[in-house]
């Protein structure tokens, strides 16, 4: 009876045309624009965008190496590989999809991109093309029970909120050919650049696109956060533990896929220890968090290891 529904939920969908094939773009996508850092390359447009005021970014500087746990994998049952050398970035990101003109390859895009960073006295950090940039040469960031590919390490599958289909969605998740990498610093602006190229190999629904070439491209702007979060003291900790029995503190920071607490986290770990000083009988139990890359298993150990970082760094405040 479910499938039944689902099957005639989705024929309605189809028939509404809420889901649609993938077309020719003949503008950007609305609301999106060129990052004032760098342009585009000409005659393309913008299919997808993404950003956040204050995020973190890991920017691939090697190629990329299976994890020696061969038994890890991520959410899609894909072989975990990650790149050795990698620069972890914060400040505002900018994520700009591009579809290019007819009959240029990635290799045309990428030399482009390359010309336009060092007119601006850009650094190239790392380049790769094809199968020397490790991992699956042959995914975008879709796909399961096969290798991670850099697509999936810059931007994988589950952070996709493009429509089913769309020309955003075709050209981030299809499979592809001729992948050209392209990492930069740019020293002046206080920013990065990510550059991934590939033509896709695309299927019935976004047959539209296949054989053009796509330029994903990530700027990392360099800035402090804005200091948003309202302080937790030990009195307020207790009053919260009493009346609701638990409390989320976000003053605890790690870097990406470790468990050693920054330095950054001593203004909550020390009301924490005051907590506990003035209260001897209170029995604490500390859960940590982690991110959604990686197995389930991965995560629970890594939430395990930051808990046990948590514990003893309140111990030394």
């Amino acid at each position: 009876m479910l499938r039944t529904i689902l099957i005639t939920l989705s024929l309605s969908l189809f028939a509404a045309g809420v889901w649609s094939d993938a077309t020719l773009p003949t503008q950007d996508l609305d609301g999106t624009q060129d990052h004032p850092l760098l342009k585009r390359y000409e005659g393309s447009f913008i299919v997808a965008h993404d950003g956040q005021a204050f995020d973190e970014f890991a920017l691939p500087t090697g190629p990329l190496k299976e994890d020696a746990d061969k038994e890890r994998r991520d959410q899609h049952n894909n072989h975990w590989f990650a790149p050795e050398q990698r620069l972890e970035l914060e400040g505002r990101t900018t994520r700009l999809v591009y579809v290019v003109p007819a009959g240029r390859s990635s290799l045309e895009v990428v030399r482009n991109y390359q010309d336009e960073v060092e007119a601006l006295g850009g650094k190239i950090l790392f380049t790769c093309k094809g199968e020397a940039c490790g991992g699956d040469s042959g995914r975008s960031s879709s796909g399961g029970g096969g290798e991670m590919s850099l697509a999936m390490v810059l931007y994988p599958e589950e952070r996709i909120n493009d429509p089913a289909f769309s020309n955003g969605h075709c050209a981030l998740t299809e499979r592809i050919k001729d992948q050209r990498y392209l990492a930069v610093e740019l020293p002046a602006q206080q920013a990065h650049v990510s550059v991934l190229a590939y033509t896709l190999k695309a299927g019935s629904s976004c047959e539209a696109l296949d054989g053009r070439t796509v330029a994903v491209v990530d700027i990392v702007e360099s800035q402090g956060r804005e200091q948003k979060m309202v302080e937790v003291d030990a009195a307020e900790m207790a009053r919260a533990i009493a009346t609701t029995g638990r409390i989320a503190l976000y003053g605890i920071l790690f870097d990406f896929d470790q468990a050693t607490v920054k330095a950054a986290s001593a203004p909550a770990l020390t009301e924490i220890a005051a907590l506990l000083q003035s209260n001897p009988d209170l029995k604490l139990l500390v859960v940590g968090h982690t991110d959604m890359a990686g197995s389930f298993d991965y995560n629970r150990t890594l939430s395990q290891r930051r808990a046990e970082a948590v514990v003893t760094q309140g111990e030394r405040a």
